[in-house]
């Protein structure tokens, strides 16, 4: 008879949450380090001269790379570890930060955030399956909360962090991105002293070869799931890219913070709308989200054009929530019958669906600005959200019951 010493148990679940506080943290500090650079898109325009079409670029080339990153790299961490790849990601977005120090015309900024995005998309699925490896088995909606709300919960706080850096520090070019540098560099430490979950095996050279690593008991849900992803992602593209001008053309502010308050009135909320979302089935969560992301949506696009700062920032607020409740019920579709050697292909999968939906309606949009203005490019980000928020109404369904939110 095999018996396991209770200390034994004590100091491994203790070594877990350690490793799931590291990952978590490290989750949201590489997509804070990626919005750093947001509050100084209006003095980037008007000291050194870059277009919104070149910002919506920029944020296109992020949200491609980081693409790249899940389809080429997504599974490396089944073969290498988690732990050797998710420093890895944090390498890269230091990496980022530092050529972002640098920028005083459009070429530095592309390739900092390209960098930054190919650290997202290694974070997506290294980061993000790790810390669902190590998370507690109580509450239980707490690691699709993570995956789904550390990302845009992390680029709020990111944005947040930049905006006040900007507004009263000393040298706000260079001293953003050292900061931020510095944490993500603290992150890196904290991951190596974690324990690993996932042993090395062979097979990382063909894990390469991009492919879709849905599992079978998954992919019934994968459409409708896509499709809200696609119509949240796609406002986090939107935020990114006009937030700023937004602000300082439409809505009377040229404040860094208030272009971080516009960028984080949507991103930041996301993580109350995961809590919520564990209060109801994963269908509810998708009808009730997507239900707000239309409303915000409509909202957004009446006040950019009435010029109003206070009812875009609370349109921004609603959305944000009910990103977050219709992702985390999304997620709960997806995730529980997954086995932990499919959750980095899965995750892989979804963010790239995340970010090619916001990737592909930024470049549409972005050329759109240079004949239309940035109201009417609002009113057809909000149409998406309503004909996303149709379909869910008519075809969100449950996993069977003898699945669960993931653990």
């Amino acid at each position: 008879m095999t018996s396991t010493h209770p200390g034994t148990v004590t100091a491994t679940a203790t070594a877990e949450a350690r490793g799931f506080v590291a990952a978590t943290v490290s989750f949201i500090s590489v997509f804070a380090a990626g919005a750093a650079a947001i509050p100084l898109y209006d003095t980037y325009r008007s000291n050194d001269g870059l277009t919104n079409d070149e910002f919506s670029l920029v944020a296109v080339v992020y949200f491609v790379c980081a693409v790249f990153a899940l389809l080429v790299l997504g599974r490396l961490s089944n073969h290498h570890g988690r732990r050797p790849v998710a420093i890895a990601a944090l390498l890269l977005a230091i990496a980022g930060c530092l050529t972002l120090l640098l920028v005083h015309s459009f070429l530095p900024l592309l390739i900092g955030r390209a960098l930054q995005g190919l650290a997202a998309g290694l974070a997506s699925s290294a980061i993000g399956a790790y810390a669902v490896d190590t998370a507690p088995r109580r509450p239980k909606w707490l690691a699709a909360t993570v995956t789904t709300a550390a990302a845009t919960v992390g680029l709020a706080l990111g944005v947040f962090l930049s905006g006040v850096l900007v507004e009263f520090a000393p040298a706000p070019r260079e001293l953003t991105f050292c900061v931020f540098a510095v944490i993500l560099l603290g992150c890196a430490i904290a991951l190596a002293a974690s324990p690993e979950t996932v042993p090395r095996t062979a097979g990382a050279w063909s894990s390469l070869i991009p492919r879709f690593a849905v599992p079978k008991s998954s992919r019934g849900y994968l459409p409708l799931a896509s499709g809200v992803f696609v119509a949240t992602w796609a406002f986090g593209g939107y935020f990114t890219s006009f937030g700023p001008s937004i602000a300082a053309d439409n809505l009377g502010s040229h404040s860094p913070l208030t272009a971080a308050a516009v960028f984080a009135s949507y991103m930041a909320p996301s993580f109350v709308g995961g809590f919520i979302a564990g209060r109801f089935t994963p269908a509810a969560a998708q009808r009730i989200g997507m239900t707000l992301v239309a409303a915000a949506g409509a909202g957004l696009a009446f006040a950019s054009t009435a010029g109003i700062l206070g009812l875009y920032i609370s349109a921004g607020v609603i959305g944000g929530i009910g990103m977050g409740i219709a992702t985390s019920g999304s997620m709960n579709t997806l995730l529980p019958e997954a086995l932990p050697r499919q959750r980095a292909g899965l995750l892989a999968v979804v963010y790239a669906i995340s970010y090619t939906g916001s990737a592909v309606p930024s470049l549409i949009a972005g050329q759109a600005s240079l004949v239309i203005s940035l109201p009417a490019i609002t009113a057809g980000y909000a149409i998406l959200a309503t004909v996303v928020w149709l379909c869910t109404l008519v075809a969100a369904r449950n996993p069977p019951p003898a699945s669960s939110p993931v653990q």
